[in-house]
């Protein structure tokens, strides 16, 4: 076997799944979907093939013929922890598609369904999480970047329902008996109440950007080709549409810095609370959570960053985790230069400043483990949900930054069109980056250590702190803390949450109960709306063994879902005292159910760490 990538059992030496057809019916009675997948190969095959899969339940294996023939597999009698379990199909000659028919586990680690009582529209909600490793919880697949598809998709709901997906839409329509491909019965399939929701995806991407939701969505148009939806009826959607109302300018603005827009629709999707990321970079249908919305217009820049993702990841993408920078560095700064244009240098230098913090984080929550702070890590055994961080986000931003500086914006905005021209529709490794960078930009390797860049652990000596009179101040008052100085009404009259997050950020850690409770009594960032401010504060506040907000962070970690709240609220909790871990583990066994597979995991592996 010739593995592709060290988290998927897709072998190199043969053809990869290029184009799937899907039929699902959405049980959410039973928290399944009953399913079927036309698979079409990239080249004909015969013999073993192996398909990535994690707690589905396959049915039958037959050839794509007028009279299907079955074909013969067999699953791995035991789940690999990281991997899940392999599917061998034993293909006839020249195989080019074969047929599926499966049902997925209602404990599927993509999968999040919600009961009505659980939603604010009253009817239930599934929505999908497939980044890093999880389709293969939806679908048989190649479930790795290397292996881009191209979809069609049918989702059969209850007809009060309404679906989207990472696709175009093609139709809502009565189902039909030809559809479902054996996903279960025709009876079941076209039952009174039921409807097809239709999608199609023609440009391939990587089996992570698969996406759906189904629910009581409603929708609001933000421009020509931007519109939000949301599940929560006119209030949200209201609140959405007004924090959004910039989207349309960012689009132009995207062109105007990496080249056209090639996916026709940005759409935004803002689910429940329980989503565990800020944002998920699904072409045509970003998912957003609902901490972004504000009311000041900063959830903005959470959609800028996944904007800047419609280049750098959805059309060039990551060939394995081991290359996640290649997604999410380049798009940190892609992000930044959105944010520049439309919100000013400023700004921009502080979500810098808050990214260096947030790296410089990074290395003392690795310090037993330097490897998770190189920008290409050994990954071989490690699920990337348990190390996921800012590192490829913040370190290669700075790796990307550093060259700006080294060549001039002007080459380097040339340098980052000719890349994305030249790899687009393409996954790619770091090997592959570095010989096109050496290949345009001749020399580059004598000014800069590319190597240390990319597999030296730690910051390297010539990345940079950001340099803003906004930055300098806010950094200067939050040293001044440690004297017992709190910023005075003045000082702080114009900032938003990021003015804060980045004070927040720059604390001493080993401040006084004292000193927390005076800066909240002036300033009530234990109940501030911004989740960034609340849950740094808070993350600030705990230590200090000030129980007087263990009431904020319980309801604080009750209420959302997002890993980016949950990781150092339990982590605090974790480290302190007795008192303070039970606390924790009582929280999480009431609050797990509302959490996503993937957030429940994280916090599971936090608590059991700590216990």
């Amino acid at each position: 076997m010739a593995p592709v990538d060290p988290h998927s059992y897709t072998d190199g030496a043969h053809p990869v799944v290029s184009r799937a057809a899907l039929a699902f019916y959405l049980d959410f009675a039973a928290s399944t979907i009953h399913a079927s997948a036309l698979l079409t190969l990239s080249a004909p095959h015969s013999g073993d093939l192996l398909l990535d899969t994690r707690a589905l339940t396959v049915h039958s294996a037959s050839t794509d013929a007028d009279t299907p023939e079955p074909i013969p597999f067999s699953l791995a009698a035991a789940p690999d922890p990281v991997l899940g379990t392999a599917l061998t199909l034993t293909l006839p000659p020249d195989t080019t598609s074969f047929r599926l028919t499966f049902s997925t586990s209602p404990a599927a680690s993509a999968l999040q369904w919600l009961a009505p009582p659980q939603t604010a529209s009253g009817q239930p909600f599934v929505f999908s999480q497939c980044q890093s490793i999880h389709a293969r919880s939806i679908f048989p697949c190649h479930d790795t970047p290397a292996a881009r598809i191209t979809f069609s998709l049918l989702l059969n709901v209850p007809e009060q329902l309404s679906a989207v997906a990472s696709a175009r839409h093609v139709a809502r329509r009565d189902p039909l008996p030809s559809d479902h491909r054996g996903a279960c019965d025709d009876e079941l399939w076209c039952a009174p109440g039921r409807i097809v929701e239709e999608f199609q995806m023609e440009q391939s991407v990587p089996p992570y950007l698969f996406a759906f939701a189904a629910g009581g969505i409603g929708s609001r148009d933000l421009g020509p080709r931007t519109r939000v939806y949301a599940e929560g009826g006119d209030k949200v959607l209201d609140e959405a549409a007004r924090e959004f109302a910039g989207v349309e300018e960012m689009v132009k603005v995207g062109e105007g810095l990496f080249g056209p827009y090639e996916w026709e629709r940005f759409d935004l999707l803002v689910l429940p609370p329980s989503f565990p990321y800020g944002g998920m970079e699904n072409p045509r249908m970003v998912f957003l959570t609902p901490t972004v919305i504000k009311g000041d217009a900063a959830g903005a820049q959470v959609v800028a960053h996944e904007l800047a993702h419609s280049w750098t990841g959805n059309l060039i993408t990551n060939k394995t985790n081991e290359d996640f920078w290649l997604n999410e560095g380049f798009t940190t700064y892609a992000e930044r230069r959105i944010v520049e244009v439309v919100q000013g240098e400023e700004r921009a230098a502080l979500n810098m400043g808050i990214g260096w913090r947030g790296l410089n984080r990074m290395m003392e929550r690795f310090k037993d483990n330097m490897e998770f702070t190189k920008l290409k890590p050994n990954m071989a055994g490690i699920d990337p949900d348990d190390v996921y961080s800012e590192v490829p986000y913040e370190k290669g931003f700075q790796f990307l930054w550093r060259i700006e500086r080294e060549i001039g914006r002007p080459a380097f905005d040339e340098f980052l069109k000719k890349y994305i021209a030249t790899f687009k529709f393409q996954s790619i490794d770091t090997e592959t980056f570095l010989e096109f960078l050496k290949t345009n930009v001749p020399g580059i390797e004598n000014q800069i250590d590319l190597n240390l860049w990319v597999e030296g652990t730690g910051i390297p000596p010539d990345a940079m702190e950001p340099d803003s009179a906004t930055y300098k101040k806010i950094c200067s008052l939050a040293a001044e803390f440690k004297s017992g100085k709190l910023p005075s009404e003045d000082e702080v009259a114009n900032w938003s949450g990021q003015e804060w997050e980045l004070y927040l950020e720059n604390l001493p850690t080993d401040v006084e109960a004292s000193q927390v409770t005076a800066l909240d009594e002036r300033y009530k960032l234990s109940e501030s709306r911004d989740y960034e401010v609340k849950v740094a504060f808070l993350q600030l506040a705990i230590p200090t063994g000030c129980k007087c907000y263990f009431n904020e962070v319980e309801k604080c970690l009750k209420q959302v879902g997002r890993m980016k709240y949950l990781r150092p609220l339990y982590s605090s909790l974790a480290k302190c005292s007795s008192e303070e871990k039970m606390l924790a583990q009582r929280i999480f066994s009431e609050a797990q159910e509302f959490y996503h597979p993937i957030a429940r995991s994280v916090a599971e592996s936090i608590l059991s760490k700590h216990s």
